[in-house]
């Protein structure tokens, strides 16, 4: 950070990166907000679009100007209820930073994460999320390598049973999240329990 010096955010928040008068895009922050003086983004540059070919024109000291923090999926820490984390692809980038916020506070209330990703390549941040798991202090990981995200949900079927006591942060595409927050409904959660960011 050059101007301002610090960048306060809360973990799951965005910044919106201007390429023209009438093209932005939105990046979310995968750091989290102890590290202030510099934040990191990660973006899925396999589209090819304009911001990913941005991304893969960035070289190291540009400049690069933005607009921010944006956004309410965040995390509540006040809240007491178990959270259980679904993320497809990109997806994951907001969930990673909460987990790691939730590291940060030595908060070790029980947590529960399904990502699904096409490829191995594509499972990013797995290896963090694999030592955190083997670490116990009730964190569960299940990853998913495949190109169905029909698999994801059919996890989120499987894997949570009961919904007393469970809030959900799902981030993915937007017919996965309908199609996760339905299986959640049905087992008795209420809608509102169920935050959510798509992506596409």
């Amino acid at each position: 950070m050059e101007d301002p010096p610090s960048f306060e955010f809360d973990a799951g928040q965005w910044v919106s990166v201007p390429f023209g008068p009438k093209n932005v895009r939105a990046y979310t922050i995968a750091s989290t907000p102890a590290e202030r003086d510099t934040i990191t983004l990660c973006a899925d540059v396999a589209p090819g679009g304009l911001g990913s070919r941005w991304f893969r024109s960035l070289v190291p000291d540009q400049v690069v100007e933005f607009k921010g923090p944006l956004g309410g999926f965040t995390f509540d820490f006040a809240d007491t209820r178990r959270p259980v984390f679904v993320a497809e692809e990109i997806g994951i980038v907001p969930i990673r930073s909460i987990l790691m916020s939730l590291r940060e506070r030595a908060d070790t209330r029980p947590a529960m994460l399904l990502y699904q990703a096409r490829d191995r390549e594509s499972l990013v941040y797995d290896a963090g999320f694999t030592a955190l798991a083997e670490r116990g202090a009730g964190f569960v990981y299940h990853p998913l390598v495949t190109p169905d995200a029909g698999v994801l949900v059919a996890a989120v079927a499987h894997h949570v049973t009961s919904t007393d006591g469970v809030v959900a942060y799902v981030a993915g595409g937007e017919q996965t999240i309908k199609r996760v927050r339905e299986v959640l409904v049905s087992r008795g959660m209420d809608r509102k329990a169920v935050k959510w960011e798509r992506f596409w």
